[in-house]
């Protein structure tokens, strides 16, 4: 595993390391790490002057967290002061520079975060693959052979952490677009809570689905790093009684069709925990299978409000500079009545209510995805076995964000060709602290 926040941090406070050190080793790594799909912008002189603020708060015994001086990357869909937020498209390269950091960034700035860039993503955050054709498709690190899809849509923000590069980044998650990279690169990724931090400054997909929250090596890096942005001295969350914990198991839609080695990867991390003393227990959901057919039978609700965002690009001469596999998607949207988009909305409050019940204070889990990170060769010469990969491993956890749950995804084994498998837990909204405890209490059982 690559080095925490946490021990940089510690370092960070003991004078062991220098905050303009560790930046010139991030700008190292990256030029070492050589892959130009990685970033799609560096910040260097921004980095370096937020490192040497943090040097002088530090040296004075004054630190503006306890994550002060830590390095991160931030997905390019937060607005980053002076530059241009591309949102990982072409069409959006001429756009004015922000007038302004993002909310998030601003709350990172305050807890002494270091900005060295903005890591590379699905154009407009819409797909699971993490696949670019304008600013290429960032490496997943765990196979040095084989190119490999490293997750989306925040590829670039599990690709970084899982080299080493920074050891935290921020994404965002609309249909599992952190838990996803987290899975498929072997780290762990927090979605939050809708409303759990703001959007501003953020460049949408779904207002509705919408969350933000970072990749990391650690569950306790997760946590640290959400108080810090959160403005907390020190997180609030601490380690669950591993025996006090209730964990259910859904019956249906999260174990269809699974590769063998996530299957086995799940089954022995179950028996891991009940070992532990952890409570497991099987659990009727039918309403998962009710989930699918409803966005099945109504159209997708993310593409209905991206199509909204997106409504002059794709009726104009933008459209043709637009990866077609993500304008296909949005597209999906076009097709949808206004009263596709009620009965949806209606569906999923009754969903959720329904599932709140049944869950009530457990934690679900279930496989993040149903396979390991694929070969990208395959997916980019032909749209279909694009398509159906692409809705295959969003499967658990766009359920969800529709069913707006909370989620970890922290790693739980690996294939045969030493690629990671996920496990997902997942808490009904506002429980994020529940669901970190838990975390906490449970990763190491988890990872065996």
């Amino acid at each position: 595993m690559a080095e925490t926040a946490k021990a940089l941090a510690d370092d960070l406070r003991s004078g062991r390391k220098d905050p303009l050190d560790l930046v010139a080793e991030v700008y190292d790594r990256i030029d070492a790490h050589g892959d130009a799909a990685l970033f799609i912008r560096l910040t260097r002189d921004r980095a370096e002057a937020e490192a040497r603020a943090a040097r002088e708060r530090l040296r004075a015994g004054n630190p503006a967290s306890l994550l002060d001086g830590v390095p991160l990357a931030w997905k390019d869909l937060f607005d980053l002061k002076g530059t241009v937020t591309t949102a990982g498209s072409a069409v959006l390269r001429g756009a004015p520079p922000a007038a302004a950091d993002a909310a998030l960034v601003r709350a990172g700035m305050r807890a002494g975060l270091v900005t060295v860039g903005a890591v590379n993503m699905t154009e407009f955050a819409y797909s699971g693959i993490g696949l670019n054709p304008h600013h290429g498709t960032p490496r997943n690190p765990r196979d040095a052979k084989v190119a490999r899809s490293p997750g989306g849509s925040s590829s670039g923000s599990g690709a970084v952490v899982a080299a080493g590069i920074v050891p935290l980044s921020i994404g965002t998650d609309t249909g599992g677009s952190i838990r996803i990279p987290a899975a498929f690169n072997g780290v762990v990724g927090y979605k939050t809570s809708t409303g759990h931090h703001p959007m501003g400054g953020v460049f949408p997909l779904s207002p509705t689905l919408d969350t933000l929250g970072p990749l990391a090596n650690t569950v306790e890096d997760c946590v640290l790093v959400d108080a810090a942005l959160r403005g907390l001295a020190a997180p609030q969350v601490r380690a669950a009684d591993v025996a006090a914990l209730d964990l259910a198991v859904p019956d249906a839609v999260m174990f269809d069709d699974l590769d063998p080695a996530v299957a086995e990867a799940f089954d022995a991390t179950v028996a891991r925990l009940a070992a532990k003393g952890a409570r497991v227990r099987r659990i009727a959901l039918p309403e998962l299978r009710e989930t699918v057919a409803a966005m099945g039978r109504y159209g997708p609700l993310a593409s209905a409000e991206a199509m909204d965002i997106h409504w002059d690009r794709l009726h104009g001469p933008d459209e043709a500079l637009m990866d077609a596999r993500v304008v296909r998607r949005i597209r999906m949207g076009e097709k949808m009545t206004a009263v596709d988009l009620i009965r949806l909305h209606a569906e999923r409050a009754r969903l959720i209510a329904t599932v709140n019940d049944r869950l009530g204070d457990a934690l679900l889990i279930c496989p993040t995805t149903p396979s390991v990170a694929m070969p990208i060769g395959p997916l980019e010469a032909d749209v279909e076995v694009f398509f159906h990969h692409n809705f295959r491993t969003l499967r658990h956890t766009a359920i969800g964000n529709f069913l707006d749950w909370c989620g970890l995804s922290i790693p739980n084994g690996a294939d045969a060709a030493g690629m990671p498998t996920g496990l997902m837990i997942c808490a009904r909204h506002g429980r994020d602290a529940a669901l970190l405890a838990a975390g906490l209490a449970l990763e190491t059982t988890i990872r065996g």
